[in-house]
């Protein structure tokens, strides 16, 4: 008895690697495709995904919110496959789609796990054969058939994509980077993979006294003095410095760019230096004989308030009288550029995307095919393709998902259920 040939192998059963498999079926219901999945489950990471709410794309989808040294490779294809292409895909799914005032998309359920369910369940609707706790542990190909070595035996397929994701969440969200190892090792050219969208660790007691602390700044990052990237948003203190959309917003920079770090909060962006400075003078005229533990309440948050006058070397216990002009110029100062020497971020394991990997040159943004495997196809994080937060990187994955599964379909050339 001959061995079953796949149309369509898919290594990872994530993001990625669902919506190609679903789109396949969705363009002919005859294709046979399997998905490879090492973990327990499918989906186990865009659970994840949005603070369990699955920001799935953004209103401003525009090449300035993605990252790669290939920018035009990744403006082909999420100008082919735009907002409306996402939508439309989920609409076929029974996901409706709801978007905040910031355009953050997000199923109007806001569960991550019914996106989740939706692909998993239209995947076994269509017959999409599911392997869960299998490892892909290598890859061959044979007379034109891609012969994939696994923990549970060995696949045949007549095409293969790698949708096996990188590094972002680590091993217990199934992303130990093994498949991208081995494409380095057949000979893929890689770009250097540091962590993204993740927290940032810092020098000094400041962000630790804090923790627990949430407030609204403008946070920039400074390399050697020179400001490289900031944001507005909400920013989080924790014991081991600092977090918020704001902060990971800007790792990506503090992670892949040398020099030294700081990342400085900008407290009250709305008022300029000298609005503040004033702002001080009359608080300190009706507030004589206050004692400086109240000096900024009403202004700030009154520990972080306290923190500002500490930094100037103030003693909380002193009265409102004790400061002078130049004091009320050096919180001033500190308002508007609460500083935190930066020592690198929290590491892949609590970073939400892998800046870097496969370089896209090696692939057409067409197909989404390699360019030197006929029959390979390689979508998602796994290349080097990253983006903001936002549902940036949820778009990517999608986008490029739709173009390779239209692209295996023309490879293989199916026709339209």
């Amino acid at each position: 008895m001959s061995k079953k040939i796949y149309d369509t192998f898919i290594i990872g059963g994530g993001a990625s690697g669902l919506c190609t498999a679903v789109r396949l079926k969705q363009i002919d219901c005859n294709i046979s495709v399997a998905v490879a999945e090492q973990l327990q489950r499918v989906g186990k990471k865009l659970i994840t995904t949005g603070n369990g709410r699955c920001n799935i794309t953004n209103k401003d989808i525009s090449i300035s919110r993605f990252h790669s040294e290939n920018p035009q490779f990744v403006q082909s294809v999420i100008e082919k496959y735009d907002n409306s292409h996402i939508e439309s895909f989920f609409a076929d799914l029974g996901i409706v789609i709801t978007y905040d005032e910031t355009g953050r998309a997000y199923p109007y359920s806001l569960q991550a796990s019914s996106v989740v369910d939706a692909l998993r369940l239209a995947a076994d609707d269509k017959g999409v054969e599911t392997l869960l706790e299998t490892k892909v542990l290598s890859i061959e190909k044979k007379k034109g058939i891609y012969e994939i070595s696994t923990s549970n035996g060995t696949f045949s397929a007549k095409t293969l994509v790698v949708a096996a994701g990188l590094y972002s969440g680590g091993i217990k969200l199934g992303s130990d980077g093994s498949i991208y190892k081995m494409m380095s090792s057949l000979g893929y050219k890689t770009v250097k993979t540091t962590p993204a969208i993740v927290q940032l660790r810092t020098i000094g007691d400041i962000a630790k006294s804090l923790k627990g602390i949430k407030v609204n700044a403008t946070v920039a990052l400074l390399i050697g003095g020179k400001t490289v990237r900031s944001d507005f948003g909400e920013v989080l203190f924790c014991d081991y410095g600092l977090s918020g959309p704001a902060v990971m917003q800007i790792s990506r920079e503090a992670e892949r760019k040398a020099g030294a770090k700081t990342v400085t909060l900008d407290l009250m962006p709305e008022y300029s230096f000298s609005d503040i400075v004033e702002l001080l003078k009359f608080r300190a005229s009706v507030l004589k004989g206050r004692k400086l533990e109240d000096f900024l309440s009403g202004m700030l948050n009154k520990r972080v308030g306290q923190t500002v006058l500490k930094l100037i070397g103030k003693k909380l216990s002193d009265t409102v009288d004790s400061l002078n002009s130049s004091d009320l110029k050096k919180a001033a100062s500190v308002i508007k550029g609460m500083s935190f020497e930066t020592v690198g971020s929290r590491g892949f394991e609590n970073s939400q995307v892998t800046a870097g990997g496969i370089d896209t040159n090696e692939f057409d943004s067409g197909n989404m095919m390699s360019k030197r495997d006929a029959g390979l196809f390689a979508v998602g994080e796994i290349l080097d393709v990253d983006g903001d937060c936002g549902g940036f990187n949820l778009h990517w994955a999608w986008s490029s998902s739709l173009c390779a599964a239209e692209g295996i379909a023309e490879y293989l050339g199916l026709e339209l259920c």
